[in-house]
């Protein structure tokens, strides 16, 4: 499939690791004219040539990326920047790409948490800068292949300079919804990801710690933390599962037979799928666990509500070597 006639121009993407390569790689796939500006170490592996593919036996490649470890001329401009670095570097990229590109450019912030775009927006005033929601995990099971492990759809800001972009993603494979609610849909996703410290604490793929209702119990001991903090805010969230959020926590803690039949969906993952944080880990740098647990904790402080489940997973996560529990012991210290 070829569109580039029907993309409004290029697009960069700022930071490509998995996702942002995966996502760059799709739209790349479809004919879309992509820059994409990472490290030269990823770069290296992928440059020259990409296969992309998904749970659903999907299948793309990419002969070869347009690859830059700086940020390039805008010449021409980019039309769309998906913003992908790891959230401690979301300020210091704005400001890069403000002093490179025309005043107003579009930028897609794509990354985990709640603040990115609204830090980014502050370090670049001068251009419009918009949350998106990617729901799904991406993995590197080769050196030249990026897979998609777990299922969902792309969100966004309903802006209108997001609107001629619907029809691209869509066409490219994945379909993108523009939402008037995205901090209420960034949340919802961030109580998903309280799981990523969970998962990355286990040592195990995302589907085998899910099937052990120890840890399952930790994660829900976490959003239920979290789900407080947020009623006490007034901050509503949006159900971005079958179950509304509040009853997240109780079907992770159902029985395990229980939990395979009420949360099939949620189970619809590839058997080797890993978190984004334990990738982290295993590549030694830092998780983002400010962006997920910090968020929780921080806005406790501002509502009054004390978080010790979310602070325990910050200092766990923060500390080297990682503390080592088993999953009764974590359930223990969270709920105790």
């Amino acid at each position: 499939m070829s569109i580039p006639m029907h993309a409004p121009g290029p697009v960069w993407v700022m930071g490509a690791g998995l996702i942002g390569t995966y996502v760059g790689g799709r739209l790349a796939a479809a004919g879309v004219d992509v820059r994409f500006i990472g490290r030269a170490s990823f770069g290296e592996r992928v440059a020259q040539g990409l296969r992309l593919s998904d749970l659903d036996g999907g299948r793309w490649s990419v002969p070869r990326l347009n690859w830059h470890t700086e940020l390039p001329p805008a010449d021409p401009a980019p039309a769309l920047v998906l913003l992908c670095v790891k959230s401690a570097a979301t300020a210091s990229a704005a400001a890069q790409l403000q002093a490179r590109l025309p005043q107003g450019g579009v930028v897609l912030s794509l990354q985990n948490g709640v603040d990115n775009a609204a830090q980014a927006q502050q370090a670049a005033p001068g251009l419009q800068v918009l949350p998106g929601m990617v729901p799904f995990n991406v993995a590197q099971p080769e050196a030249q292949r990026l897979h998609q492990g777990t299922s969902g759809t792309l969100m966004a800001a309903d802006a209108p300079a997001l609107r001629p972009w619907v029809p691209v993603f869509g066409a490219a494979g994945l379909p993108l919804q523009l939402r008037p609610d995205m901090l209420a849909v960034q949340w919802a996703k961030l109580l998903l990801n309280l799981n990523n410290p969970v998962n990355a604490l286990s040592g195990r793929p995302l589907r085998a710690q899910l099937l052990d209702r120890d840890w399952r119990a930790c994660t829900a001991a976490l959003m239920e933390e979290a789900l407080q903090v947020l009623q006490a805010a007034g901050q509503p969230v949006a159900r971005l599962t079958p179950l509304p959020p509040r009853l997240l926590p109780a079907l992770l803690r159902a029985p395990t037979p229980v939990f395979r039949v009420l949360a099939a969906r949620m189970l619809r993952i590839d058997d080797e799928a890993r978190s984004s944080m334990a990738d982290d880990l295993a590549q030694g740098r830092p998780p983002e666990i400010d962006a997920l647990c910090g968020a929780v904790v921080r806005l406790g402080r501002t509502v009054g509500r004390p978080t010790p489940r979310n602070q325990a997973m910050v200092e766990a996560l923060s500390a080297s070597p990682l503390p080592s529990r088993s999953a009764l012991a974590w359930r223990q210290h969270l709920t105790g």
